[in-house]
């Protein structure tokens, strides 16, 4: 079988089961429920010998992710706004509703092939694949890869944190200066740079809009993050605060931008999108 994804395990913070720790690690894997099947049908390795459930990780180990030539994928006949295309790799818009991937068939992958042409290349992969995750709530840029050389350098550059991704957040309360945070998250070391873009007061309430920059990828890092330094985001039904103006409201983040050295050119790639219009709606409450 073709590995698909690997990883190598970096310094942790603490002792962690691979069924706990490798559901952060692939996008193709979202949930435990996935990995236990992919465990199950033996297309996870441990240093190259099946894996198991109940396997301890540790630093240095390499974990590979195997293709399950099985899996037959169901086409989502939904379109993407797509923002680059050529023969190895995409960056497309995720909506916000819609999962990166996962065991549903409304996701954004199954929606892939009815976006994106097939590379001609001899390494090709049968269906394009995203390389990271957006939470089902947050829209914004993905990175899609087309070949199966390519998809391996761009999780590696992920792993050595060579792509930057870039996101805007409305968030409670008034942020007056660029911070880094600096908080596990799950026992993995976890990093976001946070900048003050602008300030909306709104029924006598203080917003910022914010930018933030992972230097990590965990899973709902930088909701985590705000929420930890008291600007939670607005609309984040996990770990935001009762809200009034905002009751009801979709999560206010966005992935904004990408900036990336593309695999095969060498060209340095750097896309962004224009805020959605509930975000530039928010300039009448502009603070002077």
């Amino acid at each position: 079988m073709n590995i698909i994804a690997t990883h190598t395990v970096p310094a942790i913070e603490q002792k962690i089961r691979l069924q706990e720790y490798a559901i952060s690690i692939f996008p193709q894997i979202n949930s435990r429920s996935a990995l236990k099947k992919a465990i199950a049908k033996k297309l996870v390795l441990l240093d190259g010998e099946r894996a198991s459930t109940a396997d301890w990780i540790q630093p240095g180990q390499k974990i590979e992710l195997l293709e399950d030539k099985f899996q037959q994928r169901k086409i989502f006949k939904f379109l993407l706004e797509v923002l680059y295309e050529d023969e190895y790799l995409a960056v497309v818009h995720k909506p916000s509703g819609i999962p990166t991937n996962g065991n549903y068939f409304r996701t954004l992958e199954n929606a892939l092939p009815h976006n994106l042409s097939v590379s001609n290349s001899e390494d090709a992969l049968r269906y394009p694949v995203p390389v990271h995750r957006l939470d089902n709530p947050t829209a914004g840029i993905i990175l899609v890869a087309k070949t199966r050389i390519v998809q391996q350098i761009l999780h590696s550059a992920f792993e050595n944190k060579s792509i930057l991704k870039t996101y805007h957040a409305l968030v409670h309360g008034q942020l007056q200066s660029v911070v880094t945070q600096t908080a596990s998250i799950n026992g993995k070391a976890a990093t976001t740079i946070f900048e003050p873009v602008d300030n909306f007061e709104i029924e006598d309430e203080i917003f910022s809009l914010v930018k933030a920059k992972p230097i990590t990828g965990r899973t709902h890092q930088i909701r985590i993050h705000l929420s930890d330094m008291s600007f939670p985001i607005v609309g984040d039904s996990i770990y935001g605060i009762e809200e009034g103006y905002f009751k009801n409201k979709n999560l206010y983040l966005f992935s904004s931008g990408i900036s990336f050295g593309h695999p095969i050119t060498s060209e340095e790639m750097k896309l962004e999108l224009k805020l959605p219009k509930r975000f530039r709606n928010l300039t009448r409450h502009k603070l002077s």
